[in-house]
């Protein structure tokens, strides 16, 4: 009885002293701060941070709190990045990981969880990863027990039998199938079901082939429009939003018609599935910085001819195609698909949305504001605004000048706790 009381009060004196510390009222005194709305840069404005949240910015003092003297950096809101896959590293070659467990997945995936942090992402969306393992990865960093950012995760692909999201790498002795694969409605249905059960709280469908898949032709429609509209309608009525992986111009459209709020990649656009995004509101992520490093380090990483060739055939439509959609205005998110590429290098992306046609405040308003506005987390994330969460990373020099600043992030606070200092 007297060890149990023992731990007992031990438990409850870190409580208290973990409060305490949440409570510390925290002064940020940079160079100045951007306001992601406006795109003014507010000069020798200080940002006052008390119990994960931020109280006020301005010419702020208050009496205790604790001064972290960030002098001559820029101060802007933790980068989003819509979509990752924190269970991949290209790195260690394409087929290094073809048999590990699910546990081992989540191990890798809590060291680079805390890379996509370090590295001033403090929100991302994981678009698929099999057994639920993110999910686990989540709930850690979500407890405080790993570093990591704040995660919606999407547990399995949902997508056809034999097609992108499926496993058509083993033989059919193996009798080896996805998490996520489902043929009709029902089944498609039921697979959105299962991922919100074991704790999903983002969904993902796979509307047409892939790259980085075995024998799909990236951009030949997969699933079928009820298909889509099955998933959508379970999705949203669980409150879920739903993105569909989309190369083909025919499966982008469809995806768009049953409703998805993000289409992924988005590589054959036409100007109707330009109007449609338009009119149904849609968001688009087109992750078009990855090109460079499958091209230069695929065939040294394994990666087989087959999907090398796909990615040539891709990149210079997708890059267009996010220049059309930039141009008529559609909704445009910062989506990198980390993974494919070293996760921490995820704003090597800011400079290729420069590149074809973003301004660098509109890159960052990608990766802040309007991937806010995709979570529906609007009112809480994406800006240094009084009542938001505390996520605040700093820079040298002006992003809004020269957007590669980005690439070399010096400060990290998320929910008013600095990781990197």
């Amino acid at each position: 009885m007297k060890k149990i009381l023992h731990n007992s009060s031990a438990i409850l004196a870190a409580l208290w002293m973990s409060s305490a510390a949440l409570a510390e009222d925290i002064i940020l005194k940079p160079k100045q701060v951007l306001d992601v709305v406006s795109g003014k840069m507010l000069k020798g404005a200080a940002v006052h941070v008390k119990d994960g949240k931020i109280v006020a910015v301005g010419n702020v003092s208050v009496d205790g709190a604790k001064v972290i003297d960030l002098k001559e950096k820029t101060l802007l809101p933790g980068l989003m990045d819509m979509h990752v896959h924190l269970t991949g590293d290209p790195t260690e070659g394409f087929f290094a990981d073809v048999s590990y467990s699910q546990p081992r997945y989540a191990v890798r995936a809590v060291r680079l969880a805390k890379r996509t942090l370090m590295a001033g992402f403090t929100t991302v969306r994981n678009l698929g990863a099999g057994g639920y393992s993110v999910i686990a990865v989540r709930d850690g960093i979500n407890a405080g027990e790993i570093m990591g950012p704040r995660i919606w995760a999407a547990g399995n692909s949902i997508g056809i039998v034999g097609g992108h999201c499926d496993n058509n790498w083993s033989p059919p002795e193996a009798n080896a199938q996805s998490g996520g694969a489902a043929n009709g409605p029902w089944a498609v249905r039921a697979k959105v079901r299962e991922n919100i059960k074991y704790g999903a709280n983002t969904i993902k469908i796979c509307a047409t082939g892939g790259v980085f898949s075995k024998g799909t032709s990236v951009g030949a429609q997969q699933m079928v429009l009820e298909e889509m509209k099955a998933a959508v309608d379970e999705a949203h009525l669980r409150g879920r939003i739903i993105a569909a992986h989309a190369h083909g111009t025919s499966g982008i459209k469809d995806a768009i018609r049953a409703g998805v709020d993000s289409i992924e990649h988005c590589s054959f656009l036409d100007q109707e599935g330009i109007d449609l995004a338009l009119k149904h509101g849609t968001y688009l992520s087109c992750d078009i910085y990855n090109t460079e490093y499958t091209l230069a380090f695929g065939e040294a990483n394994g990666v087989p001819e087959e999907n090398i060739n796909k990615e040539k055939m891709v990149s210079k439509a997708q890059r267009e195609s996010f220049r059309k959609a930039h141009e008529a205005g559609v909704k445009l998110v910062f989506g990198s698909d980390a993974a494919i590429y070293p996760h921490g290098d995820n704003a090597k992306q800011f400079s290729v949305m420069v590149k074809f046609g973003m301004t660098p405040l509109e890159s960052i308003q990608a990766a802040t504001i309007t991937s806010a506005a995709l979570l529906k987390q609007e009112k809480s994330l994406g800006q240094i605004k009084a009542g938001f969460l505390a996520d605040i990373i700093a820079v040298d020099g002006d992003p809004t000048q020269n957007v590669k600043v980005l690439e070399n992030v010096s400060f990290v606070m998320k929910d008013g706790k600095v990781y990197k200092k």
